[in-house]
């Protein structure tokens, strides 16, 4: 009797990117195949890398928000405000009030302008491109949003050391009141395009799984952790510019696969609508940035840490001061550089079809990645 042979497959490796379309910028995923599964990955970084921590040793204070736009290009008032908390603590400023509320209705906009951003373009990798024009539908009055209180739809610069640029313009509340009003209603739409979708279904149900130990283990945060059930949320364990004030949830996945970490995003923007709601109805009246920002600022030599829950995770920056008009240091903790690197372990052993659903779910942005 002939012994049984395993059969002998070569390996082969493949170039994913840096400019396919589904990785989101120019991301390099070097995979190495046995027939369609995956043996190794490797992500390669740094074809975004514009040097920003170190720019900050040349840049006064006031300009370190205006590097921090260019991180995280989908959610850029989440970057305005962690500088200007890190820069803060070094200066001692005591932030206004109806400030602290602004930022807030700011960063939970744009929360959902990038979970939006995401749910579309997550559809279009997976095979749906529908869904992509209702995200960007609703997306667009956001940015209308913002255009009208900073003239900017990108890159703001609108929270400012101190408070934020300027009062919102008359009739703004009442515009983004009718906006939440409208949103809300289209939350079911997307559930009905894509959420419970059987393709869709299928193709992130049972996919890409990482556990609570593995998210743990390599560092995850945001979406990505609560859709493991984790439920750290830097808004409720250490709270900031007020939002210990507000009533709302964490949503938490079950098994912690892509559609765990997809269903997180849609349901974190209900929570966003709520936190602005309730900011709407009880936003003080005051000055909107804090007296004696010095023009030039030059921070007493320390250190400080800040950090906030941004659209990604949690980012945070480290702020070294000489005493000088510039840091003697900056660091950024950088939610979608750390989120990325679990990508080497989850993608072994699974098949080439399903490495775009993995990467989309994890929803990196490389202007933060790289920096």
């Amino acid at each position: 009797m002939i012994a049984e042979q395993k059969l002998r497959t070569d390996q082969l490796f493949v170039n994913m990117g840096p400019q396919h379309p589904s990785t989101h910028g120019v991301l390099r995923i070097g995979l190495t195949l046995e027939g369609e599964v995956i043996v190794n990955a490797e992500p390669d970084i740094g074809y975004l890398h514009r040097g920003s921590e170190k720019l900050s040793e040349l840049r006064g204070f006031h300009q370190l928000v205006v590097l921090s736009d260019r991180w995280d290009y989908v959610s850029a008032m989440s970057n305005n405000l962690a500088v200007c908390l890190a820069a803060e603590k070094l200066m001692g400023l005591q932030i206004p009030d109806r400030a602290n509320s602004l930022r807030i209705v700011m960063c939970e906009l744009n929360r959902i302008a990038s979970h939006l951003l995401f749910f579309g373009t997550y559809g279009i990798d997976i095979g749906a491109f529908t869904p992509f024009l209702y995200a960007f539908r609703e997306r667009e009055m956001i940015l209308d949003l913002f255009e009208m209180a900073c003239g900017a739809r990108m890159t703001y610069n609108y929270i400012r050391l101190g408070g934020v640029m300027a009062d919102i313009p008359q009739g703004w509340d009442k515009k983004c009141r009718e906006f939440l009003g409208y949103f809300n209603a289209r939350l079911k739409e997307y559930d009905d395009l894509l959420t419970y979708n059987p393709i869709f279904l299928d193709r992130t149900k049972e996919v890409g799984v990482v556990s609570q130990e593995q998210a743990m283990a390599w560092g995850l945060s945001g979406p990505n952790l609560r859709g493991s059930g984790i439920g750290y949320d830097a808004r409720k364990f250490e709270p900031y510019c007020g939002y210990e004030k507000f009533t709302f949830e964490i949503p938490l996945g079950e098994k912690g696969s892509c559609w765990d970490r997809y269903y997180c995003r849609v349901r974190e923007m209900a929570e966003s609508v709520k936190i602005v709601e309730q900011c709407l109805d009880q936003i003080p009246s005051g000055e909107v940035t804090a007296r004696g920002v010095a023009k030039v600022p030059k921070p007493l030599p320390g250190e400080a840490y800040a950090h906030v829950e941004g659209a990604r995770g949690d980012l945070g920056i480290y702020i070294v001061s000489d005493g000088g008009a510039s840091p003697y240091r900056l660091h950024v903790r950088a939610p979608s550089f750390i989120n990325l690197a679990i990508l080497q372990e989850v993608l072994v052993g699974s098949k080439v079809a399903d490495v775009i659903a993995m990467l989309g779910s994890i929803d990196i942005v490389l202007g933060e990645v790289d920096r």
